[in-house]
C-alpha cells in the first residue's frame, strides 16, 4: 500500500485531536508511530482484502467456539506502550485484559497491546517495513504475531524473546499456548 508520512513534531496533537482526525477521515487508514508522526496508507488492493476477510472468518469461527477473547479487524486501532497507534490486519485480546479497560477507552484507541496480531504483506509493502512493524508489536507486549507474505508463500512467526521462524504456506500454523486449539493452513486461504 502507498504510504504518506506526516511529521508532526511541531503540531503537538493531543490523543483526542488525533482520534478526531481519524474519525473525520474514516476513508483513510491512519496510524501514528512512536515519534507521533502520522502515517496515512491507501486501502489495500482487492486481492489483499480477500485474504483478510478469509483469515478473519477462519479466526472468528475459532474464537466463537472458544470464547476466550475479543477479535478485531483492520479498522481497530490500539495505542501501544511506546505511544504508537497501530491497526493490524487482524488482532485478538484475551477477555481478561479486555474487561479491565473502560467502555470509554474501548470506544477509542485503547492503551492496550493485542495478545495476537496478523499482518498481511501487500504488494506495495516492503518486507523490511513489515518485519519492523512485527518487532514493534512484540516489543510492546504482543505474545504471538504472524506476518503473512504472499510473495514468498511464507509466514514469519514472531514471539517474545525468540528469533522469528518461517513457516511455508503448506504447513499448519499453530496458535500455541496463546490461541489454544487454533490452527491455520494459509495455503488454503492464499492460493497460487
Amino acid at each position: 500500500m502507498e504510504v504518506i508520512e506526516i511529521h508532526t513534531e511541531s503540531l503537538n496533537l493531543t490523543e483526542e485531536q488525533f482520534f478526531l482526525l481519524c474519525v473525520r477521515n474514516k476513508e483513510l487508514r491512519i496510524e501514528r508511530d512512536s515519534h507521533q508522526n502520522i502515517i496515512i496508507m491507501s486501502p489495500t488492493g482487492a486481492r489483499t482484502g480477500n485474504y483478510n476477510i478469509k483469515l478473519a472468518q477462519a479466526f472468528e469461527n475459532w474464537n466463537e467456539k472458544k470464547n476466550l477473547g475479543i477479535s478485531f479487524d483492520s479498522n481497530a486501532g490500539f495505542t501501544l506502550p511506546n505511544n504508537a497507534m497501530r491497526s493490524p490486519d487482524l488482532s485478538w485480546i484475551t477477555l481478561e485484559k479486555w474487561n479491565k479497560i473502560s467502555n470509554y477507552e474501548q470506544d477509542r484507541f485503547p492503551h492496550i497491546c493485542p495478545d495476537f496480531v496478523i499482518e498481511v504483506k501487500s504488494k506495495s509493502d516492503t518486507l523490511k517495513q513489515q518485519k519492523e512493524k512485527m518487532e514493534e508489536w512484540i516489543e510492546n507486549g504482543c505474545r504471538l504475531g504472524w506476518l503473512i507474505d504472499p510473495d514468498s508463500r511464507t509466514t514469519f512467526v514472531y514471539k517474545p524473546n525468540m528469533k522469528p521462524s518461517e513457516i511455508p504456506f503448506n504447513e499448519i500454523l499453530s496458535g500455541e499456548d496463546v490461541l489454544a486449539g487454533f490452527e491455520l493452513l494459509v495455503g488454503k486461504i492464499i492460493l497460487d
